[in-house]
């Protein structure tokens, strides 16, 4: 009972804090390079918060996400477009040492419905270590939630690259063959 009052009290901390606090930009997972839907979701997203601006780490190349936006009529000066990740670890750490130079506190995360769980583990952690929150926003699919043991493994890596700065990336490449 005495461990679980700590937990309570943090979760209502941040129920609360997810009420007052609004996000600052926009992360999005970049995902399938085929049919841009997490790009597609975001411009009609941004719609609904024209002031922020949208960073989106990987995906699909830059003139075929220019032209997303371009179509829903979203103005592209409001992206930035980041290449450095290989991989969802990778997208969180390539960016948050940027995002909380520019003095981000929260963020709309961005990716599909069935990653959301590990995007959401690995930025507890990254995010969070920079005193950044987020709200995630799951972008709808048809495909199934991914395996729980990708959770841990990327949680994993995140927890070494705090400790290190070294995110496995070669070696998760690798392990993907």
């Amino acid at each position: 009972m005495a461990f679980s009052l700590p937990l309570f009290v943090l979760w209502g901390y941040q129920e609360i804090q997810n009420q007052f606090v609004q996000p600052q930009a926009m992360l999005v997972l970049g995902g399938s390079t085929r049919r841009l839907e997490r790009e597609k979701f975001t411009a009609h997203f941004a719609h609904q918060h024209p002031n922020i601006p949208i960073w989106i780490t990987g995906g699909s190349p830059p003139k075929f996400t220019q032209q997303v936006f371009t179509k829903a009529g979203v103005d592209t000066r409001r992206l930035n477009l980041d290449y450095e990740a290989i991989d969802t670890v990778t997208n969180f750490t390539t960016l948050v040492d940027d995002l909380h130079a520019r003095g981000i506190k929260r963020v709309y995360l961005i990716t599909s419905d069935f990653h959301m769980r590990r995007a959401s583990v690995i930025a507890q952690i990254v995010l969070g270590s920079r005193g950044i929150d987020f709200q995630a926003v799951p972008v709808p699919s048809e495909n199934t939630s991914e395996p729980i043991e990708k959770s841990i493994r990327d949680g994993a890596r995140a927890i070494m690259w705090l400790a290190t700065g070294y995110t496995g990336a070669d070696q998760a490449k690798l392990e993907k063959r």
